[in-house]
């Protein structure tokens, strides 16, 4: 029987395997080879390489050049040519059926509903297309659902045991890997029926004409290629993958960030390229991808990226071309009709502005550790605290005066008007928007994934300690955290990051970043330019709308037969970049190992 972890792309020998067979009960700390996973450091007559999963998850790597390289120059990033974008009139755009796809917690589906309910209000049809959790939620706000499978509270427990790109010890032993394999391939194939099957419930048809995404969906690129439409952390040199942690580098700064990216793609291709290309092929028939093609396919197709996060925290760098926009955080108003019930709002008239605590869909493994942590570090801060239970189970113990217990509440009406003094949470970034747009000084106790990176932009905006890994988290670090953001010195920076956010309009931006980087010079009908081209007439050489080829049909000026469907977005997913600057991350990386020659063999 095949390994399920084992990439599609790596046959081995039975030498190749007996050395890769301590995998399986490496511990956390132990250097291992990047590609093959092996224990041991691999050196080549270029570069010597070693990397090791650190108990956080992230993976640790030391590259060693044996011939030192240039740095990347600062106008070392071309500017993208995009494919049929109309640069003066794209605000008259057709009306569309969108589907976007989201795959992680509330907090990452809520943004979403803001842009949806933005869209729709353009004309478009859109469906969100994510879990079954939150059905009611999509429902409530007027907007389309569709279900993809996959549990967000199952996925969240398995980031918080593996937060970074490396499963750990337990999981690879516990049958975790198989499930959340099984659970990513179900997800894939929910993603793809997202795009083209009709309403489960009204059986109103509905074909996507466009696609937008969070990363983690994973499906949006291979769907977005086998339909032909367009899609709307990418690598930079400004900083590095929030995931892949350089201990040392003898490469120059500049170009150790942006092979970051390469390794963080190369590495998540490793464990999850087979069940890619099994997508591919099964159902959407189109070929596999290769380890280089596979990895950096979003980098090396300078898909659009549309970063919903502000400026304020977060600087657009300066190689983010034409095709990346940062257009300020997305904002879902839910506060409109709440009332607090009248034990909370007696606890907010009670005293000083408590600080807010809670760490959303995360999943703790220690529940009372974790709340007795922090009632007795905010007793010893000699603040108030409201304690949000969440999918962690918070609570459970007996509550001191100084605390009370929140259960579901919309954090736009809590983080407002002075309610809260602070805010104590894991970094995600939905709660990290509402919290400084509010000017409220932050502390970050990440669990996984790009938690940590928040937390660091927070620190270094000077509204927030330096990030308290959840697994260092004890009562001296949260109250001493806890100290530094109620400090005037935090208070004024958070209030300065309010202003920024404040003036950006994010969602409005958000939404003409999507029309702008449309190809909508090849998705207008000829014949009438408000509605979507379906079909392409040779005989004609005319991009035709349903509604047009009906009516010249009708008119016997057109047979059907004659017509073929339209494809207004094609991508060249197999064809190697023309060259490694124009390719992204990973061209670069592969020109290096090339450069020095034997080096490929280590990933």
């Amino acid at each position: 029987m095949s390994d399920p972890m084992k990439p599609f792309h790596m046959q081995e020998s039975e030498d190749a395997t007996s050395r890769r067979s301590s995998s399986s009960s490496r511990k956390d700390g132990q250097f291992i080879d990047i590609g093959s996973i092996q224990t041991e450091p691999k050196i080549s007559k270029g570069l010597f390489s070693k990397a090791r999963v650190e108990p956080d998850g992230r993976i640790v790597v030391s590259l060693d050049l044996k011939q030192q390289l240039p740095d990347l120059p600062p106008d070392y990033a071309p500017e993208v040519q995009e494919f049929g974008i109309d640069k003066s009139t794209w605000m008259e755009y057709p009306s569309m059926s969108i589907v976007i796809m989201i795959v992680g917690s509330r907090g990452d589906v809520q943004p979403y509903i803001a842009l949806s309910q933005r869209l729709q209000k353009d004309g478009h049809r859109i469906r969100i297309a994510s879990h079954e959790t939150f059905r009611s939620f999509v429902n409530d706000a007027g907007l389309e659902f569709f279900d993809i499978g996959g549990n967000p509270q199952e996925l969240m427990s398995y980031m918080v045991k593996n937060p970074g790109l490396m499963p750990g010890f337990e999981s690879l032993t516990n049958g975790d890997i198989g499930r959340k394999r099984k659970m990513l391939s179900t997800m894939m194939e929910g993603c793809w029926k997202s795009c083209h099957s009709p309403d489960p419930q009204t059986g109103r048809p509905f074909v996507a004409d466009a696609i937008i995404s969070n990363p983690p969906a994973f499906a949006h690129i291979h769907c977005a290629e086998a339909m032909g439409i367009p899609i709307t952390s990418y690598p930079t040199t400004s900083f590095p993958h929030p995931l892949v942690n350089i201990q040392n580098s003898n490469a120059q700064s500049g170009l150790t960030n942006y092979l970051s990216y390469a390794l963080a793609d190369i590495l998540t291709w490793q464990g999850i390229g087979d069940l890619v290309n099994k997508f591919r092929a099964r159902s959407l028939g189109l070929r596999p991808l290769s380890l280089k093609s596979g990895a950096g396919v979003l980098d090396n197709l300078k898909v659009p990226w549309t970063y919903c996060m502000s400026s304020g925290l977060v600087p657009k760098p300066k190689d983010w071309k034409s095709h990346i926009d940062v257009v300020g955080f997305y904002f879902l108003d839910l506060a409109t009709n709440y009332t607090p019930p009248d034990d909370l709002a007696a606890f907010l008239d009670a005293g000083e502005p408590p600080v807010y605590i809670g760490f959303g869909s995360v999943v703790v493994d220690d529940s009372a550790a974790m709340t007795n942590t922090i009632f007795e570090a905010t007793r010893q801060a000699g603040v108030r605290a409201l304690v949000s239970a969440g999918w962690g189970g918070l609570g459970g113990v007996s509550v001191p005066p100084h605390i009370f217990i929140l259960g579901n509440i919309p954090h736009d009406w809590l983080f407002s008007q002075g309610r809260v003094s602070a805010v104590v949470h894991h970094g995600g970034a939905g709660t990290t928007a509402i919290g400084l747009s509010n000017g409220l000084p932050t502390v970050v106790v990440p669990f996984f994934g790009d938690q940590g990176f928040w937390g660091s932009m927070i620190h270094k905006a000077n509204a927030g300690p330096e990030p308290i890994p959840h697994k260092t988290l004890g009562i001296e670090n949260l109250r001493d955290g806890i100290r530094f953001a109620i400090s005037s010195e935090a208070k004024e920076a958070a209030r300065r990051l309010a202003r920024v956010i404040e003036s950006e309009d994010g969602v409005n931006r958000g939404v003409e970043s999507f029309y702008r980087h449309l190809p909508l010079n090849n998705m207008r009908c000829d014949v009438d330019p408000g509605r979507i081209a379906v079909w392409w007439s040779t005989e004609h050489c005319l991009k035709l709308s349903a509604f047009a080829a009906q009516n010249l049909i009708n008119a016997k000026l057109l047979r059907l037969e004659s017509l073929d469907l339209h494809r207004p977005k094609e991508y060249e997913t197999y064809k190697p970049p023309s060259d490694p600057v124009t390719g992204g991350a990973s061209a670069i990386f592969w020109t290096v190992t090339h450069y020095y020659g034997g080096i490929a063999e280590i990933f």
